[in-house]
Order: C-alpha cells, then structure tokens, then sequence
C-alpha cells in the first residue's frame, strides 16, 4: 500500500468507525481533570459498550484505580498513557508474529464461518509469501460452493500460486489428502488449505474439520503448522463462540481480523486475545493483494485513541 505514514497510519485510518464509536466518550471521560470514582465507572461503561469486554475492561480499569491510588499524578493525560501501556501489556502477553519455517511443505489450514474473509485471506498471504520467494500451493477445499473455487483460482493466477482443484464434488479430506501429496512430490514450500464456510453450531461439519486435519497429521505429524481462524471484525463478541468452537475441534494457532475498517467493534480484539490467550497474527483491510498486514499492538492501541486525547 502507498500509506506514506506506514504501519501507525493504516491502523489508525481502519478504526476510524470504532474511534466514531461508544469508545469516542472516553474522550470527554479524560478531558474532566481528576479522575474520581464516578468517572472510572463511567469509563468501565464505555470500555465494555466498544466491545472490549467484562473481564478485560475490568482489568484494565483496576489497574488505573490501582495507579490513582498510590500516586499523587492524577494528570489525564498520564493517566491515560498507563491505560494505553496496560492495554498493549495484554496484547503482548499472547503476541506473535505470523512466520513461515524452513520445513517443507509448511502447511497452513484456513478456518472460518461463512463471509468471514477466508478466500480473500488465502490470496492476500500466497500473494505475500510468493513475494517472500516462496514455492506456494492452494488447495481448494471448499468442494461445496464452485463459486469459492473459481474465486480462490482468481487469486492464485493473479499472485502465481499454484491451485489444487478436484473434478467433480469428492470430500473435502480427499482433496487435502491430494494436496498434501502434491505439495510433497512438487517441492512446494508452503500449502495453504481452504475449507468450506462452516457455523461453529454444525457438528457434522465440525466433525468434517477435525478429519481434515487427522488427514494432515497422518501425511505430515507435525502439520498443520498454522491453524488459523479467519474472523469477520464486525461480529464483536459473537467471535468468543466462533473461537470456542472451532479451537476444541482443530487446535488453533492464531487469528486473522478482517474487516476492521467496516466496524465499531475494533476494541474486540483486546478481549478475544485476553480469553482465549491466542494472537491475533494478521489483519486484512480492503480488497487489494498487499492489504494483509501483520498484527500491531502499539499501532492497534495508539489507533483506537488516537482522537481520545
């Protein structure tokens, strides 16, 4: 992307509808001079109102009493720093960055509901691997909806990732099982692995899921060496189930948000991380093929505020 203020400046740009959101009235919270009782309630209010939920906001709050109370700053604009600092501290406390071993093929297998992103996902980040100078196969294995693989070929011919794509409507694990074979025998560096669309309330199609990834590991033990759960931004705290779900049929590595720029509801991200203790490893803005970037704390937290003080 051609943002010359970089990675602060992007963040900043995509929350714009969260900082227009409940957590503008943090604003007009720290713009009161001393922080009394009063106002730290009200700030519990708005924290949990922009979707930062109970047990985060909480913590972050009880922090700040804690700072008030044994120190004589009560300047706002201090006060604020520390909420800032406290809540990258949450952040970093799961944080890592989304990277790509020596070990060959690397497999990746993208999870998600249905319109969360993942076809979009997949080709932004063979886009960047390939620009990484690594050897990338996608497997299709979305085999219920033609449209999703005709879509995920459009990708992959506009980056030069390599696509696997069955004939006719086999299994899903049949088309992993294929992949994982041809990833092998080709010398691919890394497969991506899309999956059908799925509500995390299906049981079969969880069920699906969890064959899926036994047909990985047989093939390759340690694989899959990513497991990542494509989250739609504006689902705000409907995402805590998705994640539950889909972490207790397929051990997830990380998150990636999308959608950011569409949504109110940025400041899920600090409960989703707190939760569960799983990073979110990249965030997708628009529709072009450089819009993945890797998860930020600073420039997240400094985003969400950046009209707040």
């Amino acid at each position: 992307m051609s943002d010359t203020k970089g990675l602060f400046g992007k963040i900043k740009k995509e929350l714009f509808k969260t900082r227009q959101g409940p957590i503008s009235g943090i604003k007009k919270i720290f713009s009161k001079g001393k922080l009394t009782e009063r106002e730290l309630e009200e700030l519990e209010e708005t924290l949990i109102l922009s979707d930062v939920g109970v047990k985060t906001t909480m913590q972050i709050v009880s922090s700040i009493r804690e700072d008030i109370k044994g120190s004589k700053e009560q300047d706002p604009e201090t006060i604020l720093k520390k909420m800032k600092k406290e809540m990258v501290g949450i952040i970093m406390k799961n944080h890592s960055l989304f990277s790509v071993t020596d070990e060959v093929p690397f497999v990746i297998l993208i999870v998600g509901v249905n319109g969360s992103g993942k076809t979009t996902t997949i080709g932004k980040l063979a886009n960047r691997l390939i620009g990484q100078g690594k050897k990338v196969l996608v497997a299709a294995g979305d085999t219920f909806r033609a449209a999703a693989v005709e879509q995920l070929a459009e990708w992959c011919e506009r980056c030069g990732a390599d696509i696997l794509r069955a004939a006719g409507n086999p299994p899903p694990s049949a088309v992993v099982y294929d992949a994982v074979q041809a990833a092998k025998a080709r010398g691919h560096d890394v497969l991506i692995i899309d999956t059908a669309g799925r509500l995390h309330t299906k049981t079969n199609l969880m069920d699906e899921l969890k064959k899926i990834n036994r047909v990985i590991k047989k093939e390759l033990p340690h694989a899959p060496h990513e497991t990542l759960l494509v989250l739609d931004a504006i689902t705000g705290q409907n995402a805590l189930s998705q994640i539950q779900f889909f972490h207790e049929s397929v051990p997830l590595t990380g998150m990636v948000l999308t959608k950011l720029d569409g949504t109110a509801k940025g400041g899920v991200i600090l409960n989703l991380m707190n939760e569960f203790n799983l990073p979110v490893k990249l965030i997708g803005f628009g529709e072009s093929m450089g819009d993945l970037e890797d998860f930020n704390p600073e420039a997240f937290v400094e985003g969400l505020f950046e009209d707040s003080a």
